[in-house]
Parts: structure tokens; C-alpha cells; sequence
């Protein structure tokens, strides 16, 4: 659909919100998949992601790949699969979305538990076989030193075939976070050619993720990160977007969906990518509570 047709979406905030999971589709811009099972939604990220690696090391091809840490419960699946299929990261170039720093702008030790760099070796490039694994030429992170070359070296690179990651709760999209502030402005078009860079991480994400993964201790999350802009992000060839947080991020899948391009959810620009898909389990596709719960 045309984002310039905007008929089906001129919604109330409250009508957003209130919209049935089966009728989201109807009423969005960007393409949605609602997943009964969580389960099959990483297996097909999984398979895809194998696929395109297949095909294009069939073709003689590189393939090229912006990915996070997060969603990532499909990586060890996509080990299986790569281990039994024999797919060869050979020629797969990787560059990792983002990663975090201590307040003072430095990187995490490898072994740190939330190093990006240390999980996504842990985790995904070292399960691989050895025979399999790609070329450490060819995997990039960003950090302090680098972030004023990462766009050329994608670009370089023939740009991106799939960019895949999550959207937070803030709407953030690899970390670019809505930039709010009583004493800057940074608009819809300054954050659309945005490139890497460093920036604090919200509250609402050091909260989120304190809950998650830390019983709700904001000191134990790193406060700054370096991230790929949403220029970058915006120019993959295809764009997919995913979660399974459920009550965590239904209102921001609603505003993701159906919400005018807005620098307060930064997701929302990926209604301007010509081949953008949002993956969902149903709990984050069902309408957030309007009634206070016993808890």
C-alpha cells in the first residue's frame, strides 16, 4: 500500500488500540504476520535466513546481513540447520546493528554478559562448524572508532539483502531511540538519515530491559550504545520486523502499524521501506488491557 493513502489508517489513538488482532492487516501499513505459536515464527526466521544464504552462495553470490541481538531465539535453530545443510558463511558479511557501552563510552569485554560482540560469537559464529563459519574480515560491530565508516563499509559491500531485527517499546529500531529533549529537536528527516552514532539508552529501555533480564536492576544494564542509524536500516533490500514480547509491545506494534511517521517512535519510518514485513506472535497482537489488573 501507498503511505500517501492514509484513508485506512486516520484512527483515533484509542481506535488504534482498540483494533481486533484479525483486523490489524486490514487497517496497517506494512505487511502482517500474527503467529499462533511463537515457536513457528523463529523457525521460519530461521529457515529464511538459511535460505538466503543458500540461494545466493548457489548464484556465486556474497550475501549481506544487518542483524541484532534481539530477537535471537532462532539462532541456535539456525545452527542446526546450517551444521546439517552444510550452508557456508564463507561469503556472508555481518554487520551487527548495535552494541552497548558504559557511561563513559566503552566497549564491554567480550565475556561481559552484555557484550553483542561476545553473544553473537558465542552464540551463533562459534556454533557454526569450523568449515562453515564466516570470515572475520567479515564481520562488523559498531563502536566509537568505526562509526563514522560503518555506512561506507555496507555500502561498499552492495548494501544489505535483509536487515531483521526487533522494535522496543519506545519504538526504537536497533537503538535509535525517540530523541526527546526541552533544549534540541531532531526531526522526522533527521532521524530518516540518520547514521551511526552514540546516544544514551531511553529509560523506558533500561527499564524494559532491567525487567526482562535483570529483576528489574537498572544499574546492571549499560547505559550507552553505538548504533546503526535508520539511513542504513532503510535502505535494505527487504526489512523484517519481530517480536514476541506480548503486553510489552502491543500499543507499539499499533503505532508501528497504523501511526503517522513520527520521530517519537522511530519505527514507524519503516512504512517508508518498499519491502518491510512485521512478524508477531498473537499475545503482542492482541489489544492492550484497558482494565487494571489484580497484580
Amino acid at each position: 500500500m501507498n503511505i500517501e493513502d492514509h484513508s485506512r489508517t486516520a484512527l483515533t489513538w484509542e481506535q488504534m488500540m482498540q483494533i481486533a488482532p484479525d483486523d490489524l492487516a486490514k487497517h496497517g501499513r506494512i505487511p502482517l504476520t500474527i503467529y499462533d505459536r511463537a515457536g513457528d515464527m523463529f523457525e521460519r526466521l530461521a529457515r529464511e535466513i538459511a535460505d538466503l544464504i543458500k540461494t545466493k552462495n548457489t548464484a556465486g553470490e556474497p550475501t549481506v546481513l544487518i542483524l541484532p541481538v534481539g530477537p535471537k531465539k532462532h539462532y541456535p535453530r539456525l545452527v542446526e540447520i546450517c551444521n546439517a545443510e552444510r550452508i557456508s558463511w564463507k561469503t556472508v558479511t555481518c554487520f551487527n546493528m548495535d552494541e552497548w557501552m558504559d557511561w563513559q563510552c566503552r566497549l564491554l569485554p567480550l565475556d561481559h554478559p552484555w557484550s553483542f560482540k561476545g553473544y553473537m560469537h558465542r552464540n551463533l559464529y562459534e556454533k557454526l562448524d569450523p568449515d562453515l563459519r564466516p570470515l572475520e574480515a567479515n564481520l562488523f560491530f559498531p563502536d566509537p572508532e568505526n562509526m563514522r565508516l560503518y555506512s561506507g563499509w555496507i555500502a561498499e559491500r552492495g548494501g544489505a539483502d535483509l536487515c531483521y531485527g526487533g522494535f522496543g517499546y519506545s519504538g526504537h529500531i536497533a537503538n535509535n531511540e525517540p530523541p526527546f529533549s526541552r533544549w534540541w529537536h531532531v526531526g522526522l528527516d533527521d532521524m530518516r538519515n540518520s547514521t551511526t552514532r552514540i546516544l544514551p539508552l531511553n529509560d523506558e529501555t533500561l527499564i524494559a530491559f532491567s525487567h526482562r533480564s535483570a529483576g528489574g536492576d537498572t544499574k546492571m544494564i549499560p547505559p550507552m550504545a553505538v548504533t546503526i542509524g535508520m539511513k542504513d536500516i532503510l535502505a535494505s533490500r527487504r526489512l523484517l520486523l519481530i517480536s514476541d514480547s506480548g503486553a510489552w509491545k502491543q500499543h507499539t506494534l499499533r503505532v508501528l502499524l497504523m501511526h503517522e511517521p513520527t520521530v517519537d517512535y522511530p519505527c514507524t519510518l519503516a512504512q517508508e521501506h518498499p519491502n518491510c514485513e512485521v512478524w508477531v506472535d498473537r499475545a503482542t497482537a492482541e489489544p492492550p488491557s484497558r482494565i487494571m489488573n489484580d497484580s
